[in-house]
């Protein structure tokens, strides 16, 4: 396996230049069996990422870019009436594959992100009374500009619950930009890049993940952390028991991305913003300190003690 996580990250590596940390951590979230909302403005790579992923990863992918007009049923699917045999049919949506790429979720209806709660909490769609399951592993990788560009609107929290990491893409560093236009010169590298591992292999990573030990001194620490969250003064609405779960699975996976079988406190540390940031309602009083969510995150982890965990 350490050899696939190597094809992985460097087959990654040559369509998205510069960005180790961020495909890590996607993949990391894959692994976990979550979902991920990136968000950054238009033209850094979110969506080229986004379909490199399903590329390397083995995975069926369905594209679908959120407009006003998106209907929920584009989502979840519809029963169409057939003549021949007098009854209805079910005709999938595009939840109906392994990957599925939401991009500029923030610009289509409350209505219709509300089709996708279902179906990523739970992994399947209900039409008509009726549940059709989703294929296995099911990952919706979402995109958003930022809040405030022409058209978009906040996401709900409950969605946003639903995503177990948000990162940022960020501009690439100069010598990265420089090889990215190199690279552009000839064929697009994301035309090129290979399957490294199939469905099934995903499914037997994720299985490995679910495995990683934990020890109760780590999870006094996550829940240490969830809590001073919700006691923050400058924090409206702290980490959610789904949150603090997704905070475990993405710690594990931190672990197993590092070839370890146990979790440590620097594995919670070092997913703990990208799992609760997004999750966070800020009080006025920190908008009027100019804080982020991230920044009163950093503080949280600077003050809760990290336990001595022996590995």
């Amino acid at each position: 396996m350490k050899d696939q996580l190597f094809l992985l990250k460097n087959t990654m590596n040559q369509v998205i230049r510069g960005k180790e940390s961020i495909i890590r951590k996607v993949f990391a979230a894959v692994f976990a069996g979550g979902h991920i909302l990136l968000e950054d403005v238009p033209g850094v790579g979110k969506t080229t990422l986004a379909v490199a992923v399903s590329k390397v990863l083995g995975l069926d992918y369905k594209r679908v870019q959120f407009t006003p007009d998106v209907l929920p049923a584009d989502i979840t699917g519809f029963s169409m009436y057939n003549a021949k045999t007098d009854s209805f049919e079910y005709r999938p949506g595009a939840a109906m594959t392994n990957l599925l790429l939401a991009d500029e979720i923030n610009r289509t209806s409350s209505k219709t992100q509300s089709a996708l709660l279902e179906v990523m909490e739970e992994g399947k769609v209900t039409v008509d009374g009726e549940t059709h399951c989703v294929p296995s592993p099911f990952v919706v990788i979402a995109t958003e500009n930022p809040v405030g560009s022409s058209g978009t609107q906040l996401l709900p929290e409950s969605q946003l619950d639903r995503f177990m990491i948000s990162v940022s893409m960020g501009y690439p560093d100069h010598q990265s930009l420089v090889e990215l236009l190199r690279d552009r010169q000839g064929e697009n590298p994301l035309e090129n890049a290979k399957t490294v591992v199939t469905r099934e292999e995903v499914l037997e990573l994720q299985k490995q993940v679910q495995e990683i030990y934990v020890a109760d001194q780590v999870l006094d620490y996550v829940a240490d952390l969830a809590e001073a969250t919700r006691k923050h003064v400058l924090i409206t609405l702290g980490l959610s028991p789904r949150g603090t779960l997704a905070l475990v699975r993405m710690a594990k996976a931190a672990a197993y991305m590092k070839e370890r079988d146990y979790v440590i406190p620097k594995d919670v540390q070092e997913v703990f913003k990208d799992v609760a940031a997004h999750r966070m309602i800020l009080d006025s009083k920190a908008r009027y300190q100019e804080k982020s969510a991230r920044e009163i995150l950093s503080e949280i982890l600077a003050d809760v003690a990290e336990p001595k965990v022996e590995g």
